[in-house]
C-alpha cells in the first residue's frame, strides 16, 4: 500500500460517522487552537451527502461549541461538489488517486486545502489559508467510527 489510498466514489467512502481532531495555527501570532468532535455524512435526496461537523473549539485555552454544515453533491466520475450550506460553491473533490488539492477563494485570502485518503477508515485534510486577513494551517484527521 503506498501513501495515498485510491477512492474510487468519494460520496460512498465518506458516508457515515467520523471522530475529528483537527489543529489550527495562526502562524502570524503563534497562536494555537483545537477542535475535536465528530462528522456525520448522511444521504440526502438528490445522491449526495449533509455533512454535518460538531464539536469543541479550544482557542488559547477557551473552550466553545463549535459546527458547520456542507453539502456534498455528486460530481461525474465518483467526485464531488463541495458546498456550503447555503448553496454557494466551496471545492471540488476528486480522490480516485487517493490524494486532491482545491483551491478556494474567499475575499482577498485563499485557502488551499490537500485532501488525503489513507486507507477506508482514515483520511486527513490541510487547508493552508493566506492573505492580508489570514496565515493559518489546519490540520484535520477523519477515523471511521464503528
Amino acid at each position: 500500500m503506498g501513501e495515498f489510498w485510491p477512492v474510487p466514489d468519494v460520496l460512498a467512502y465518506l458516508a457515515g460517522h467520523w471522530r475529528v481532531t483537527r489543529s489550527v495555527r495562526d502562524l502570524a501570532s503563534g497562536a494555537e487552537g483545537e477542535f475535536t468532535g465528530s462528522t456525520v455524512f448522511e444521504a440526502r435526496e438528490d445522491g449526495g451527502l449533509l455533512h454535518r461537523e460538531s464539536g469543541t473549539f479550544v482557542w488559547q485555552g477557551v473552550a466553545r461549541p463549535a459546527e458547520r454544515t456542507l453539502r456534498f453533491l455528486p460530481g461525474p466520475d465518483g467526485t464531488a461538489d463541495v458546498r456550503f450550506a447555503d448553496g454557494r460553491p466551496f471545492h471540488d473533490l476528486d480522490l480516485t488517486s487517493g490524494r486532491h488539492v482545491a483551491d478556494h477563494p474567499c475575499a482577498a485570502d485563499l485557502y488551499r486545502g490537500e485532501f488525503t485518503a489513507l486507507d477506508a477508515d482514515h483520511w486527513h485534510t490541510v487547508w493552508r489559508v493566506r492573505g492580508p486577513a489570514k496565515d493559518l494551517v489546519l490540520r484535520t484527521g477523519y477515523a471511521r467510527e464503528a
